[in-house]
Parts: C-alpha cells; structure tokens; sequence
C-alpha cells in the first residue's frame, strides 16, 4: 500500500485511517511514523490535536518515546477545516477527546481528497467504547489496532486501566494513573461490559461506587 504516492498521473483520492489501542500501545508512535513519512514524500502536512492535552507539550504532539512532531491545537474539530485548506495529510491525535463531530470533519476532508490519519483510545478506564472512535471506526478505510503489554501477565493489552482515584471520564494522566492490562486481567477487577445481570450502562455506575 503505497499511499504517498501521489502524482499528476496519480491523482490524489481522500480517505480516514484510524489508529486505535490502548494507552501505552504506540498509537502516537505510529501517527507521528505515517505523517513523517509524508512529509519525506513532499506532501503538506498538518496536525492537530486537543488543547486539554497538556501532558508533554502545549503545541507539539509527543510520543511515550519521546518522538515529537509540531502540531496545532484547537478546542474544536471543527476548528480543524478552516487550517486544512490545501493540506495533503491531516493528522489528529488524541482524538476520543473531540466529540462526534469530529466524524463529519474527516469525512468532508477525505471527500475533498486529503488523507485523514486519526488516533485514540478506543476505549475509555471502565472498557467502554470512547468519544467518536467507534463511529470513526466505521467510516474509515483503514484501522490499525495496536496493543500495549499487560503488566500484570505479560500478554498483549487492550484495556486502560485506571489506578487513580478518580471517577471523570476525561483525566490526563501517565504511568502514575493508569496501566496497561488484558482482556482476562482487566475483567477480573471489573464485571463483564454486558451480562444477564446488568447493561454496561449500569456497570459504569456500579464501578462509580468502588
């Protein structure tokens, strides 16, 4: 899939590519690697991301790793059509906290012809689907899961695991609050999402209370 090659002869074609996983996955990694490799293919790029994300950098994204690449942030996605004017590559980062408009800016860019490049967390500290991923998941072309390392067992993790004692949904944090687990590690703090005895929307509120 050579998606940088772009050319008179080869005229540009829009599309959304999501990169999902938990935290610790490499999903930044993997964002920031797909829109360098852009801009070594001479394409304008441009990157955004939430001005709430303040963890490493005010403007640039960073990595876990430490891999950094200039971006803008913005409060809104829809902040994000007036700046992509003319841009090639669209990079958001951080994307479950936009809310679901966030969907219809991708789509209008990759209908203009601009490659979307979106990462986030799939889910959110309880194992519920997240922001305007799931939604995102569904329109786009490509989605690439990747996975953090249980620290419990060691196998592959797809859950982000709260240790703070905190209840908000949105909270920014780093290894002091939150830890990588699997499927049968995480499940076994928590209920199933949905079961005989309940909804997920019931183990939400009856995790609230722990």
């Amino acid at each position: 899939m050579f998606i940088e090659n772009i050319s008179k002869e080869n005229p540009r074609r829009g599309f959304v590519e999501v990169i999902c996983g938990s935290m610790f996955s490499g999903k930044t990694e993997e964002l920031i690697r797909r829109l360098k490799r852009a801009k070594y293919a001479k394409q304008k790029v441009e990157i955004f991301k939430p001005k709430v994300d303040k963890r490493y950098d005010n403007e640039n994204v960073v990595s876990h790793d430490d891999n950094v690449i200039h971006s803008t942030p913005v409060h809104t996605a829809s902040e994000i059509l007036p700046l992509a004017i003319n841009i090639d590559v669209v990079g958001v980062d951080e994307a479950q906290f936009f809310d679901n408009s966030l969907v219809k800016v991708c789509n209008h860019l990759a209908n203009k012809g601009t490659r979307v490049i979106v990462a986030g967390l799939d889910m959110d500290y309880l194992g519920v689907p997240f922001g305007p991923i799931p939604e995102l998941l569904a329109t786009a072309e490509y989605m690439t899961k990747v996975h953090a390392i249980c620290v419990k067992c060691g196998s592959l993790a797809n859950h982000s695991h709260r240790i703070a004692q905190e209840e908000t949904l949105v909270m920014l944090g780093e290894k002091e609050s939150y830890e990588p687990l699997c499927r049968l590690c995480f499940s076994s703090l928590y209920p199933p999402l949905i079961s005989p005895e309940g909804t997920s929307s019931e183990k939400v509120e009856s995790q609230k209370t722990l």
